[in-house]
């Protein structure tokens, strides 16, 4: 038995145990069922299991989450159009994202699987300060996709 103070209060009967903790208004908690002999304690139940959901909602919080965001390019871009999907997605990568880059062929543009493959490689220059390659291009169906992830930054 452990009293509310975390003493010892040394090997006692069940009966003594929740008479202890009930009198002076506390809750009786295994602790160690399996110990031998089982190990109980004298606390607020419901005090200790606001703090403990407190602890796991502050360890969540700091927790961050990657997401896979996607830019969807194609052979025949524009600049300025390629400008703003490279803007794009060096914004999620400053907001520590993954980035799918694809690149998908319409018609015989199959058969022209370098012209996609140039336009990726492109596109990787275009985010390099930001992102670096993490899976290198590959042809999937009709589809040639690349994943970027952020640059670890160690000044932050």
């Amino acid at each position: 038995m452990i009293d509310e103070n975390n003493g010892q209060m040394g090997i006692m009967s069940l009966n003594d145990a929740k008479t202890y903790a009930y009198d002076r208004g506390f809750d009786l908690v295994m602790i160690a069922p399996t110990a031998q002999p089982p190990v109980c304690r004298a606390m607020d139940y419901g005090k200790y299991r606001y703090e403990a959901d407190k602890r796991e909602k502050e360890a969540k919080k700091k927790q961050q989450t990657v997401e896979v965001k996607e830019v969807q390019l194609s052979c025949r871009i524009d600049t300025h159009d390629f400008e703003t999907k490279a803007n794009r997605a060096i914004k999620f990568l400053e907001d520590g994202n993954k980035v799918r880059v694809s690149l998908r062929f319409k018609g015989r543009e199959i058969a022209h699987q370098e012209l996609g493959r140039e336009m990726l490689a492109r596109f990787e220059e275009a985010v390099k300060e930001v992102g670096t390659v993490d899976k290198k291009p590959a042809l999937d169906g009709r589809q040639l996709t690349m994943f970027i992830v952020p640059v670890k930054n160690t000044a932050k």
